[in-house]
Protein backbone atom coordinates (compact mmCIF):
# COMPACT_ATOMS: atom_id res chain seq x y z
CA UNK A 1 0.00 0.00 0.00
CA UNK A 2 0.86 3.76 -0.42
CA UNK A 3 1.34 6.37 2.43
CA UNK A 4 -1.55 8.07 1.16
CA UNK A 5 -3.74 4.58 1.41
CA UNK A 6 -2.16 4.04 4.59
CA UNK A 7 -3.44 7.33 5.55
CA UNK A 8 -7.11 7.42 4.03
CA UNK A 9 -7.23 3.98 5.93
CA UNK A 10 -5.89 5.04 9.22
CA UNK A 11 -8.52 8.07 8.62
CA UNK A 12 -11.31 6.20 7.63
CA UNK A 13 -11.06 3.79 10.92
CA UNK A 14 -10.23 7.34 13.89
CA UNK A 15 -13.59 8.28 11.52
CA UNK A 16 -15.93 5.08 12.00
CA UNK A 17 -14.06 4.97 15.80
CA UNK A 18 -15.72 8.46 16.84
CA UNK A 19 -18.70 8.05 14.89
CA UNK A 20 -19.67 4.73 16.25
CA UNK A 21 -17.54 4.31 19.47
CA UNK A 22 -17.25 8.10 20.76
CA UNK A 23 -20.76 9.89 19.46
CA UNK A 24 -23.63 6.86 18.87
CA UNK A 25 -22.99 4.31 21.32
CA UNK A 26 -22.31 6.84 24.28
CA UNK A 27 -25.39 9.19 23.43
CA UNK A 28 -28.00 5.73 22.95
CA UNK A 29 -26.19 4.11 26.24
CA UNK A 30 -27.33 7.24 28.18
CA UNK A 31 -30.73 7.93 26.53
CA UNK A 32 -32.17 4.24 26.50
CA UNK A 33 -30.97 3.70 30.49
CA UNK A 34 -33.12 6.81 31.58
CA UNK A 35 -36.35 4.30 29.97
CA UNK A 36 -38.41 1.87 31.88
CA UNK A 37 -38.13 -1.77 30.86
CA UNK A 38 -41.62 -0.87 29.84
CA UNK A 39 -40.64 2.03 27.52
CA UNK A 40 -37.87 0.50 26.02
CA UNK A 41 -40.10 -2.83 25.04
CA UNK A 42 -43.14 -0.17 24.03
CA UNK A 43 -43.94 -0.81 20.02
CA UNK A 44 -46.51 1.38 18.48
CA UNK A 45 -48.47 -1.50 16.38
CA UNK A 46 -46.66 -4.81 15.55
CA UNK A 47 -45.00 -2.92 11.78
CA UNK A 48 -42.68 -1.45 14.49
CA UNK A 49 -39.63 -2.47 16.08
CA UNK A 50 -39.16 -1.56 20.49
CA UNK A 51 -36.10 -0.27 21.12
CA UNK A 52 -35.81 -3.73 23.08
CA UNK A 53 -35.65 -5.08 19.14
CA UNK A 54 -33.41 -2.44 18.40
CA UNK A 55 -30.67 -2.97 20.78
CA UNK A 56 -30.87 -6.93 20.41
CA UNK A 57 -30.74 -5.99 16.19
CA UNK A 58 -27.48 -3.94 17.03
CA UNK A 59 -25.81 -6.23 19.00
CA UNK A 60 -26.04 -9.00 16.18
CA UNK A 61 -25.44 -6.73 13.68
CA UNK A 62 -22.10 -5.55 15.24
CA UNK A 63 -21.11 -9.11 16.33
CA UNK A 64 -21.59 -10.62 12.66
CA UNK A 65 -20.42 -7.85 10.39
CA UNK A 66 -17.48 -6.53 12.60
CA UNK A 67 -16.20 -8.74 15.24
CA UNK A 68 -16.97 -12.22 13.88
CA UNK A 69 -15.52 -11.20 10.39
CA UNK A 70 -12.62 -9.57 11.07
CA UNK A 71 -11.76 -12.10 13.85
CA UNK A 72 -12.82 -15.04 11.34
CA UNK A 73 -14.82 -16.70 14.13
CA UNK A 74 -18.02 -17.97 13.40
CA UNK A 75 -20.64 -16.58 12.74
CA UNK A 76 -23.43 -18.38 14.43
CA UNK A 77 -26.10 -14.81 14.61
CA UNK A 78 -30.33 -15.70 13.95
CA UNK A 79 -31.25 -12.37 12.97
CA UNK A 80 -35.28 -13.01 12.92
CA UNK A 81 -34.69 -13.60 16.91
CA UNK A 82 -33.62 -9.99 17.50
CA UNK A 83 -36.97 -8.43 15.80
CA UNK A 84 -39.02 -11.57 17.34
CA UNK A 85 -38.30 -11.27 20.45
CA UNK A 86 -41.48 -10.26 22.81
CA UNK A 87 -40.99 -11.42 25.87
CA UNK A 88 -38.90 -8.20 28.29
CA UNK A 89 -34.81 -7.96 29.07
CA UNK A 90 -34.22 -5.66 31.50
CA UNK A 91 -32.58 -2.62 29.65
CA UNK A 92 -29.49 -2.71 32.18
CA UNK A 93 -29.20 -6.29 30.76
CA UNK A 94 -29.67 -4.98 27.21
CA UNK A 95 -27.19 -2.49 27.54
CA UNK A 96 -24.41 -4.30 29.11
CA UNK A 97 -24.72 -6.89 26.26
CA UNK A 98 -24.21 -4.08 23.61
CA UNK A 99 -21.47 -2.70 25.94
CA UNK A 100 -19.46 -5.63 25.65
CA UNK A 101 -20.01 -6.21 22.14
CA UNK A 102 -18.81 -2.27 21.43
CA UNK A 103 -15.61 -2.94 23.70
CA UNK A 104 -14.56 -5.93 21.24
CA UNK A 105 -15.22 -3.69 18.20
CA UNK A 106 -13.14 -0.74 19.63
CA UNK A 107 -10.56 -3.52 19.72
CA UNK A 108 -11.10 -4.30 16.32
CA UNK A 109 -10.88 -1.00 15.22
CA UNK A 110 -7.78 -0.23 17.12
CA UNK A 111 -5.97 -2.90 15.47
CA UNK A 112 -7.10 -3.10 11.61
CA UNK A 113 -4.93 -3.29 8.80
CA UNK A 114 -4.99 -1.48 5.22
CA UNK A 115 -4.82 -4.84 3.87
CA UNK A 116 -7.73 -5.87 6.36
CA UNK A 117 -10.16 -3.42 4.82
CA UNK A 118 -8.92 -4.00 1.72
CA UNK A 119 -9.32 -7.75 1.82
CA UNK A 120 -12.61 -9.67 1.28
CA UNK A 121 -15.36 -11.66 3.28
CA UNK A 122 -18.39 -13.23 3.18
CA UNK A 123 -20.76 -11.60 5.95
CA UNK A 124 -24.49 -12.26 5.79
CA UNK A 125 -24.88 -14.15 2.07
CA UNK A 126 -22.63 -11.03 0.79
CA UNK A 127 -19.05 -10.78 -0.54
CA UNK A 128 -18.16 -7.54 0.46
CA UNK A 129 -14.72 -5.63 1.24
CA UNK A 130 -13.38 -4.61 5.35
CA UNK A 131 -13.96 -1.32 4.42
CA UNK A 132 -17.27 -2.16 3.24
CA UNK A 133 -18.05 -4.14 6.05
CA UNK A 134 -16.49 -0.93 8.50
CA UNK A 135 -19.17 1.09 6.70
CA UNK A 136 -22.01 -0.71 7.14
CA UNK A 137 -21.61 -1.04 10.59
CA UNK A 138 -21.37 2.93 10.99
CA UNK A 139 -24.04 3.22 8.57
CA UNK A 140 -26.53 1.19 10.47
CA UNK A 141 -25.89 1.82 13.86
CA UNK A 142 -26.59 5.65 12.47
CA UNK A 143 -30.19 4.52 11.33
CA UNK A 144 -31.05 2.73 14.30
CA UNK A 145 -29.55 5.25 16.41
CA UNK A 146 -31.47 7.87 15.09
CA UNK A 147 -34.48 5.35 15.70
CA UNK A 148 -33.71 5.05 19.00
CA UNK A 149 -33.87 8.75 20.04
CA UNK A 150 -37.13 9.25 18.15
CA UNK A 151 -38.75 6.83 20.26
CA UNK A 152 -37.46 8.24 23.26
CA UNK A 153 -38.59 11.79 22.52
CA UNK A 154 -41.78 10.53 21.98
CA UNK A 155 -42.00 8.84 25.39
CA UNK A 156 -40.42 11.60 27.30
CA UNK A 157 -41.33 14.38 25.05
CA UNK A 158 -37.83 16.26 26.13
CA UNK A 159 -34.72 17.42 23.92
CA UNK A 160 -31.56 15.58 24.69
CA UNK A 161 -29.30 18.14 24.33
CA UNK A 162 -26.88 16.49 22.14
CA UNK A 163 -26.43 19.73 19.76
CA UNK A 164 -27.20 22.17 22.55
CA UNK A 165 -23.95 24.01 21.29
CA UNK A 166 -25.59 24.43 17.80
CA UNK A 167 -28.64 26.58 19.10
CA UNK A 168 -26.97 29.68 19.04
CA UNK A 169 -25.40 30.00 15.83
CA UNK A 170 -25.93 26.71 13.92
CA UNK A 171 -22.27 25.78 14.11
CA UNK A 172 -19.85 24.22 16.51
CA UNK A 173 -18.37 26.71 19.43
Amino acid sequence: MTTSETQLSILFLEFSRKKLLDQYWPRMSSCVASLTDEQIWWRPNDACNSIGNLLLHLNGNVTQWMICSFNRLEDDRNRPVEFNQREQIAGKILLDRLDKTMQKAAEVLARLTPEELAATYHIQGYTVSGLDAIYQVVEHFGMHYGQVLYIHKMLRAEDLGFHRDLNATGRAP
